[in-house]
């Protein structure tokens, strides 16, 4: 029986900006399969946006192979990504804002599944006419998630998303993650320097070191079913105090 192909896999990745003297990542190597979670954590400037920026393509890593599902080609609308800023235009409607994937890679804007994601994310008929300065934060978030969703893609790469909401939001909207998760089928990949969240969420959760960025420590939480009242477990607690100290040693 053939295995299937990773959907993501890094191999010996290096990263430097031309004339730069220091790299910013080394041998970096992860394997991502397809509907996975994989959490990213580290100290601020380790490297971890730039990390994403590369996995995304918008950055050729200098050494290393870069493959997404088993190919090195365009991954034009194949990814989608949400950052800590909603990143919504100010004078487009919250549907008009929708359709940007959609002129980027030049395709049909499909109005009504358009409509139908914004519903599933949460954002009522009445929303989909008003402008971003109208919605609250947590809005915000969920148009930047439908827009991310829009073309199918298999991967949607998450950069700090719920770092602007408070704590009780952002737990809401990590189980909104899952849902949407299990009901689209994506995989993702998270930065966030929330610990109860990367722990959460993770199937998979690296701990990274710089400088140069390189994966220091690698996991599996012990848990098989994602549950809210698994954040006030002992098992949970001490998995998350561990890559805590993790994270204490490299300061």
């Amino acid at each position: 029986m053939t295995m299937a192909a990773p959907l993501l896999e890094l191999k010996q990745v290096h990263f430097r900006y031309p004339q730069a003297k220091q790299e910013i990542l080394a041998e970096v190597s992860l394997s991502l399969s397809a509907g996975d979670a994989l959490g990213i954590v580290g100290a601020s400037g380790c490297g971890k946006s730039t990390l994403l920026r590369v996995i995304a393509g918008l950055l050729d890593p200098t050494r290393g192979e870069r493959t997404f599902q088993g190919q090195n080609a365009s991954m034009a609308g194949q990814i989608g990504m949400v950052f800590q800023d909603p990143r919504l235009l100010p004078w487009r409607t919250v549907l008009d804002n929708l359709k940007l994937p959609c002129e980027l890679v030049d395709c049909r804007f499909d109005e009504a599944k358009a409509l139908h994601l914004l519903e599933r994310v949460g954002l009522a008929r009445e929303d989909v006419h008003k402008y971003p300065r109208m919605l609250s934060g947590g809005m915000k978030m969920r148009v930047a998630f439908a827009r991310a969703l829009l073309l199918d893609p298999p991967l949607l790469l998450l950069d700090e998303p719920f770092a602007a909401v408070d704590d009780l939001l952002r737990e809401q909207l990590n189980e909104d993650l899952l849902a949407w998760q299990q009901e689209f089928g994506f995989a993702f990949v998270m930065v966030t320097h929330h610990l109860g969240e990367a722990v959460y969420l993770s199937r998979q959760l690296l701990v990274m070191s710089g400088k140069p960025g390189k994966i220091s420590a690698r996991h599996q939480p012990p848990w098989i079913q994602i549950r809210p009242e698994l954040r006030s477990s002992l098992p949970f607690v001490e998995f998350r105090d561990h890559i805590r100290q993790e994270l204490l040693k490299q300061t």
